[in-house]
């Protein structure tokens, strides 16, 4: 037999430290861990040298190369998701606050007294309705999206609730003569029966917003909440100018604008008619929305109750003082409402509990340092606005109080909505539903006991009450409350300080330049607000030096643990093996 040359009897040269090991792509992605490849471990020896001729010194056991690791970019915290993009939809959805703020001034002048307030108590009534009509299905659309990860079923629910909300509607329309009269209409009805209109396109409108923001499809969103939000101020306010006819004229344009939503929410959602005779799904969303919308009765009783108790108590003065106060103090709590509601398909897609509850204890701190130049900044220009927004007799000097307290609110109201949120997820509706009609009750009561004795402040006291109450027992009955921690001492000092110098405030002459005074401070607290929202998109930043790897996540906490890479001692060899090479974990799955 030929000898082979010298060169084909060498064994592979083992690379030395300036020797790169070469590189090897396994078939299923490393994880993402940044590590330093040992230095010592041989190549697989090429193909030509896998056997060797008799008498040929026989080879070393080809040892498996170590995978080199393609450093992985870091998944964004999902805190950049909640307060990046999740705040376009609480934009989109503010509109409507925006858009009612600036209407309802002009309407006062151009309605004039009377046909005002009768279009303020057609729209409380329409609120209510509303509750039936939705039944809750917008929330359990979100859960079924995130539960099925496709859009099948719940486009399904989207026919229901057309079903639902046109069904409902003409429930209460043709009932109207039984109960206008106890809800204090006279005998014309028109208004009422066309407020009512608005009922059935609205909540369609609304389940069909539920699915655009489950699909993340913000410029469809957008353009429908957009027409169906403020297309109804502006269609009204131009037939009003245009043709007359007061309250109920300007009522047409919301229905036409309604309407309008509603067909381009068809065109934009494509409801699956199929859904109509999907029993199951049908039947578990209708389960979970029923309880879910008694929540919402006992919410809108929680928000409206101590007006009804001021009426009875101090007569509608009172009531008409207390309900501006409200309005400007409770602007953060209705925020905080969209929010909640933009931010419920993200965590709806979570699996993992004790994540999930973890980002919720995150995004809430960070709510509570956005709140605090919030807060600050509407007990400061209140003062200013106050007078101009209101009439003198409308006594604007002693409102500034009522304003700062009612503002509190948002503090537990946020704590409420972190824990909401995940009762809403883990579908206890009932629960929700008990736990917010005990807080009404609470409200109701306390606005009893204290409104004698404080006037429209007492109503306000006891509205902060009412919502701390909803916090502390929602978070009692949270299956996760072994994850649940509490804020952090150092954010709970500011807090504290933001509400004394925010009431301090409220003690200061209110002539013309102490309030000018205090809108310039106001001013000041934008860079505060915008610079603690650049903060929360950003998320926790890890600690440590710059070569750091990062470690899968922790089972009990749901958080990656970051380490410094300092360790250069090579990996044990593995041990020669005829099996075929393992393949290396598979990174942690990522969070939606």
């Amino acid at each position: 037999m030929q000898a082979l040359p010298p060169d084909r009897h060498r064994r592979p040269e083992r690379p030395t430290a300036a020797s790169p090991v070469p590189e090897h792509r396994p078939a299923i992605a490393a994880p993402a861990i940044a590590e330093p490849a040992p230095a010592t471990r041989a190549p697989r020896a090429p193909r030509h040298l896998a056997t060797e001729p008799a008498g040929a010194e026989p080879p070393a056991a080809p040892v498996a190369p170590a995978p080199v690791p393609t450093p992985a970019s870091p998944e964004p915290p999902a805190e950049s998701r909640l307060f990046g993009r999740g705040l376009l939809y609480v934009v989109v959805w503010s509109l409507q606050l925006v858009a009612g703020t600036v209407v309802s001034p002009v309407l006062a002048h151009l309605l004039g007294v009377s046909d005002f307030g009768a279009l303020a108590s057609a729209q409380a009534i329409f609120q209510v309705v509303s509750v039936l009509a939705l039944l809750g299905l917008d929330q359990a659309l979100v859960l079924q999206h995130a539960e099925d990860g496709d859009a099948r079923a719940a486009r399904g629910l989207v026919a229901v609730g057309l079903v639902v909300s046109f069904v409902a509607t003409g429930a209460a329309l043709v009932s109207v003569p039984l109960w206008a009269g106890a809800a204090g209409f006279g005998p014309d009805h028109d208004l009422l029966l066309v407020v009512l209109l608005w009922t059935a396109p609205s909540a369609a409108v609304q389940v069909m917003l539920a699915l655009l923001l489950a699909e993340d499809r913000f410029r469809a969103f957008a353009t429908t909440s957009i027409v169906s939000a403020v297309g109804g101020q502006v269609i009204g306010l131009t037939l009003l100018l245009t043709l007359g006819g007061g309250a109920l004229t300007y009522a047409w344009g919301s229905v036409i604008s309604q309407t309008l939503a509603m067909l381009l929410g068809l065109v934009l959602t494509r409801p699956r008619l199929r859904g109509l005779v999907d029993r199951g799904v049908t039947r578990r969303a209708i389960a979970f929305g029923v309880p879910l919308a008694l929540a919402s009765l006992a919410y809108f009783v929680l928000n409206a109750g101590d007006r009804i108790v001021l009426q009875r108590l101090l007569g509608p003065d009172a009531v008409g003082q207390y309900q501006v106060a409200y309005v400007v103090g409770s602007s953060v709590i209705l925020m905080l409402s969209f929010t909640s509601n933009a931010w419920a398909p993200h965590f709806a897609r979570m699996r993992d509990a004790v994540e999930r509850t973890a980002l919720a204890v995150r995004s809430r701190d960070e709510i509570y340092r956005l709140l605090n130049p919030v807060v600050l900044a509407i007990t400061l220009v209140t003062p200013f606005a106050m007078p101009i927004l209101v009439p003198a007799s409308f006594d604007p000097t002693s409102l500034v109080v009522v304003v700062w307290v009612v503002a509190l609110t948002a503090y537990p109201a946020t704590a409420g909505g972190a824990s909401g949120r995940l009762l809403t997820i883990e579908r206890k509706a009932g629960t929700i539903g008990v736990i917010t009609a005990v807080a009404a009750a609470v409200n109701v009561g306390l606005n009893f006991v204290l409104v004698p004795l404080l006037g429209i402040l007492g109503a306000a006291v006891a509205t902060v009450i009412a919502y701390s109450v909803l916090s502390a027992l929602q978070l009692r009955v949270l299956p996760t409350r072994a994850s649940w921690r509490g804020a952090p001492a150092p954010l709970l000092w500011s807090v504290l300080a933001t509400v004394v110098v925010a009431g301090a405030s409220t003690l200061l002459p209110q002539t013309l330049e102490w309030n000018l005074g205090r809108v310039v401070v106001a001013l000041a607290c934008l860079p505060w607000f915008f610079r603690r929202l650049a903060a929360a998109r950003r998320g926790p930043q890890p600690e440590g030096p710059e070569e750091s790897r990062v470690e899968p996540a922790d089972e009990g906490t749901g958080e990656s643990r970051v380490e410094p890479a300092t360790s250069s001692a090579p990996a044990p060899q593995p041990a020669p093996s005829s099996a075929p090479h393992p393949a290396p974990h598979p990174a942690p799955e990522e969070t939606p």
